[in-house]
């Protein structure tokens, strides 16, 4: 009976003292995005205008890949915001154009290498109606890099790109950093799971998303 009682009080301690993940009720809206980045409003003047897409656009899809890549916290869903605004210039882009050429292959809104496209574009053929195949895949793959990138750079998933990377690329400890909501977990995922240098920019823009507290 001792024991019993102990381990509920126990359990209703670990309830009042444990910290919730913060999790995002709604999903991001157009209006996010350009709170964020006021040049998601318009492609006027987009260098790549076939590339370039507006807030109206992306929000749709952005929304839609937190829930098909398990992206639930407000944490981890500013942290996929941010990348791929930076990365893609605000969408102003979805290829990778600098230096000039570029490197063929590499792009979505998440600027991926070749190598993780073509491992987006695999497992994306085992995700019920992504419009991708098993034969469509290997196809794209004998033809190359720039091939494979097609298959991934649809509007539906060079915007679902990030969360697929967070979900899928990086480790429990880096994604329970940007749940967390912190630099210092954003500062992990950039420089662990990414793999590149946290700059000053790359923070600025971090931080104008989570500045908006919530969807």
């Amino acid at each position: 009976m001792l024991a019993t009682t102990l381990a509920r009080l126990l359990a209703v301690a670990t309830l009042v003292t444990a910290s919730p993940i913060p999790r995002s009720v709604k999903p991001i809206c157009a209006q996010n995005l350009v709170t964020i980045a006021p040049d998601t409003a318009s492609c006027e003047g987009a260098a790549y205008p076939d590339e370039c897409r507006t807030a109206p656009v992306a929000a749709p899809s952005i929304a839609k890949s937190f829930e098909t890549f398990n992206l639930h916290s407000f944490g981890a869903q500013a942290a996929a915001v941010a990348i791929q605004l930076f990365e893609s210039g605000d969408f102003k882009y979805n290829k990778n154009h600098f230096p000039a050429p570029g490197r063929s292959g590499q792009g979505t809104r998440n600027m991926q290498s070749p190598a993780f496209n073509e491992k987006y574009a695999e497992y994306l053929t085992s995700v019920p109606d992504s419009g991708i195949s098993q034969a469509q895949f290997e196809a794209a793959k004998a033809e190359g890099a720039a091939a494979v990138l097609e298959l991934v750079n649809t509007d539906r998933w060079s915007f679902g790109s990030a969360a697929w990377f967070i979900d899928t690329q990086c480790s429990d400890a880096v994604k329970q950093g940007l749940d967390a909501g912190t630099v210092a977990g954003f500062s992990t995922y950039i420089t662990e799971c990414v793999g590149t240098t946290l700059t000053d920019d790359r923070t600025a823009g971090w931080q104008k998303v989570v500045a908006l507290g919530r969807w």
